[in-house]
Order: structure tokens, then sequence, then C-alpha cells
């Protein structure tokens, strides 16, 4: 799906993380430094492994709560007795929720770190000297945490729903949790690993996503809405309880000042026999560099050598919001119903979700052999196409003409649309967001930029039945025109960051 790796607003915190994110990205340093042998001399990976796959729970999640209403419409839409709008409303509903959890989590993580701690202190006996007497109780929870109990709570709203008010509720609380997740699962993932292994292992993210949007689609052709809805319990049951065996943020502990926590977390990390000498220095010279640096405010955004990168940033993820991704996504099975027929509007489902997986993994593969450019244009290129066929289909069965071909047109193009989409539209453009800020700027600029994208993601998703009810040929063509658009708009507006370092992405870009 497109929405990845959201970043917050204001947070140094985030900054850091998207740094990290950065590295594996532009440096490619998969052949293990002398500097990153004292990180991994005598050191062990387990506790790394052991974290991200709790952390990418809550991505799996995140892809669960996307794909839930395309294979339920039908079924939801005729058991609670919903309008096309109230349903659309539902679908929707989910981004706003989003949007939310995106602009708070940021705050949320900086304040309580990736995990919540608080200490209640009181003195039991009053001092005679210079020191007190207290009972400590820490209380420590996460952010990812926190996201699990409102997804929880949303998917226990929607299994008992009896009407389209409780039905928005657990949407919106799901909403909130994945947005939530969206920020923090990336950057403590970022935050823990090892620098040779920090690319592998935040890809996860996004491949997680796609697998839990997939496992929905399947699922939810088999079994009731209901039951579908608990299915959604099970990555967040899974998060809580691995969320108690992992440490916290080792960055996040050395900003706030917790040095002695901060050197036991990275170690269990490490291995109790690693040499964390050098990246504990590393860490904490970077994180003093960072309190040096002036806090951008938004305004800030639209000065004369910042403004060629916002047009980029809000330009790319306009372009991938309206291809329609969301929109044939989120309503996937009564496209394909409408389209293709009822025969085979189970069967397209199935396939567009065993489709998103493998080439999501390909896009990974690809994305550093290619470059950006060249990969986010052929997969627009195929997004374009994809509507294209799709409307096609559409207008042929409007006008009767080849009633044989039609469905299988729609088949195809949906497929094809969806296949092309996820080799370089889903991710990409969060990729470049990540490269062609400044480190000044680059918390503000990403807000606003997530914001846009989520706007775009709800207005998609809202519309999307409606202008079906318009003129089903006429969406698709829509959708084709902005591929076309997108297409042409990396061409002459995108710079190819591939290989190049941060300061050299600067001057191309304000050159």
């Amino acid at each position: 799906m497109a929405i990845g790796q959201v970043k917050d607003a204001e947070s140094s915190d985030e900054i850091n993380g998207l740094e990290d994110l950065e590295q594996p990205f532009i440096q490619q340093d998969n052949i293990v430094s002398p500097k990153d042998d004292k990180n991994v001399e005598g050191g062990s990976i387990g506790m790394v492994l052991l974290s991200t796959c709790v952390a990418v729970c809550g991505s799996f999640e995140f892809g669960s709560c996307v794909g839930y209403s395309a294979p339920t419409q039908s079924a939801i839409t005729e058991d609670l007795n919903l309008s096309v709008a109230e349903y659309s409303m539902f679908g929707s509903i989910l981004t706003i929720g989003a949007m939310f959890g995106a602009i708070t989590s940021g705050k949320i993580a900086d304040f309580t770190g990736r995990k919540w701690s608080w200490k209640f202190e009181s003195q039991l006996f009053p001092s005679h000297s210079t020191s007190t007497y207290t009972c400590g109780i820490t209380i420590t929870l996460r952010a990812m945490r926190m996201s699990g109990v409102f997804c929880i709570a949303g998917w226990l709203a929607v299994y008992f729903s009896k009407g389209a008010i409780s039905l928005d509720m657990g949407r919106l609380f799901t909403g909130y949790g994945i947005g939530v997740f969206s920020y923090v699962v990336p950057i403590f993932i970022a935050e823990i690993a090892p620098k040779n292994l920090r690319g592998g292992l935040t890809t996860l993210n996004q491949l997680m996503i796609v697998t839990g949007s997939s496992v929905a689609f399947l699922v939810g052709s088999v079994i009731t809405w209901r039951a579908l809805a608990l299915t959604g319990l099970v990555p967040c049951i899974f998060l809580l309880v691995g969320l108690c065996f992992v440490p916290e943020s080792p960055r996040w502990l050395a900003k706030v000042g917790r040095e002695k926590e901060f050197q036991d977390a990275l170690r269990k990390l490490r291995g109790k026999d690693a040499d964390i000498t050098f990246e504990a220095a590393e860490i904490k010279d970077y994180i003093e560099t960072l309190k040096t640096l002036p806090k951008a405010k938004m305004l800030d955004l639209f000065q004369r050598r910042h403004i060629r990168s916002m047009i980029i940033g809000v330009g790319i993820m306009i372009c991938q919001q309206f291809t329609g991704i969301n929109g044939i996504g989120f309503y996937a099975s009564e496209t394909f119903a409408e389209a293709a027929g009822a025969s085979l509007a189970k069967i397209g489902t199935i396939a567009y979700a065993c489709i998103q997986v493998p080439i999501t993994i390909v896009g990974a593969m690809m994305i550093d052999k290619s470059g950006r450019k060249p990969l986010i244009m052929i997969s627009a290129t195929g997004t374009f196409l994809g509507c294209f066929v799709t409307g096609t289909s559409f207008f042929l069965e409007g006008h009767n003409l080849l009633p044989e071909w039609a469905p299988i047109l729609a088949f195809v193009g949906v497929l094809f649309f969806i296949a092309f989409f996820s080799i370089g539209m889903g991710a990409v453009p969060w990729l470049i967001m990540s490269e062609i800020f400044p480190i000044d700027v680059k918390g503000a600029a990403g807000s606003l930029v997530v914001l846009v994208n989520w706007l775009g993601a709800w207005l998609i998703s809202y519309t999307f039945n409606f202008l079906l009810s318009w003129s089903s040929s006429g969406t698709f063509f829509l959708y084709s025109a902005f591929s076309l658009m997108a297409v042409l708009f990396v061409a002459k507006v995108v710079p190819e960051t591939k290989g190049k370092t941060l300061e050299e992405i600067q001057q191309c870009i304000n050159s």
C-alpha cells in the first residue's frame, strides 16, 4: 500500500531516525567497514532480529487494517443495510484516523520514547541527610503498545457493530493505531539495527504492510466480515506480548540522558561480548550535533532554498495517491465484481493479494540497481496502462461491445495496475522524500508531505464509489491521466538520488 513510512513533524528524534533510514539506501554499506567491525565483533544479532520481528507485527497490522474493506464490502453493506455513502465513509475514515495518528505519533514517541517510562517515587521516611529513601514503581509501555490497544479496541467495535456509527468508530480507532505504527515501526527498526543490516531490516516494514493486506484479502474471501475483524487482533496480541522481551531504543535513551540504560540496551542488542564503545560514542556525538541544529518551522519550508524540495516531495505524493491506489485497493472485491462479474470477483481478489508481495520484493531488489527515477517512471507507466485497460473494459461493457472480452480486460487491467504500483509507486516516493530534504527541515517537511499523502488517501478512498456511480470508465480514465502526469512530473522535476550523498542531492536540487 501507499502508506508506508510516515514521519512526524518536529521531533528531533525523527530527524535522527530518518538519517538512519537514508544511510542504507545512499551508502549501501552491506560490506562491513572497519568501524562496523567494532560494532559487531563478538556480537550477536539475535536480539535485533527478535526486536524487528516484534516491531513488524505493527506493520502487518497496518496492512490488515488497509486490506479489510476490500473483501467485506458486499457482506457488510448487506448485513447492516449500509448505503454507498455510508460504506465509503467506513472505508475512508481509516485514513482520517491514520492522519491524526501520524501527526501525533512523533510527539508521543519523543515524549515517552518508543517505550513509555514513568517512575512514581514516594518518600517512605523523612531524610536527615542528603539521601532519600524511595520506592520506585516503573510502568513500561511502548508507543507501539498504545497503538496495539487502539487497534484492538477498533477491531472489537467493528466485530460488535450493529450500525454505521459503531462501525466507523472502530475503523477510526484502527486508523489512529496504524498512523502511530507507520511512524514508530520504521524509526524503531532503524534505531536498533547495526549499520550493515539496517537496509535489509527496514525494508521489512513495507513488505509486512503488503503481506498483511494480502492476507486480509485472502482470508476475507473465505470467512465472514466479523470473523475477519477478529483476525486483526492476532498481530496486536503478538506485538503486546513480544514488547515485554525487547529493549528500548538506545538512541532515545541516550537522547534523554539515561546513560546506564542506554549502555545496557545497546549491549543487549549487540550481544554481551560485543565491543560497543565506538558505536556508543558515535550515537552520543550525533545526538550532540542534533542539539545544535535550529528547530525548523513550517514557514521555513517556503524559503527559496527549500521550495524545489517541497515541490518534489508534495508533487510525488500527489502522483502516488491520485493513481487511485486507495480506491482500487480498498474496494477491490466490488471493483472486480462490477467489471468482471461475480464469477471472477473472488478469483480476482485472491490474485490481487498474491501479486502484491512478490512484486514488492522485486521492487526492493531493483531500487538500488535501476535507480529511483527509472523505477518510478516504469511503475507509473504500468499503472497508466492498467487503468486505461480497465477503463476501456467498462466502456466496452457500457456500449455492449465485445461482451466476451470486457470482463477479461477488466480482470487483467486491475492486476496489471497493482503489479506495477507495487514495484515502484508504493515505496519509492517515501524513499525519495527521505532523501531530498536537508536535515535542518526534514522533520517539518516530512510532516507536511505526509499530511498531503494522507489527505490524498482520504480523498481517493472516499470518492471512489461515487465516481464509479458517475462513470466507471471515466473513473479509470481519470486515474490513468494522473498516472501519465506522474511520468511527466518525475521525468521533468524529480532528480535521480541513487548513489548520491545528501550534500550531492542538495546541490543537484538547488543547481
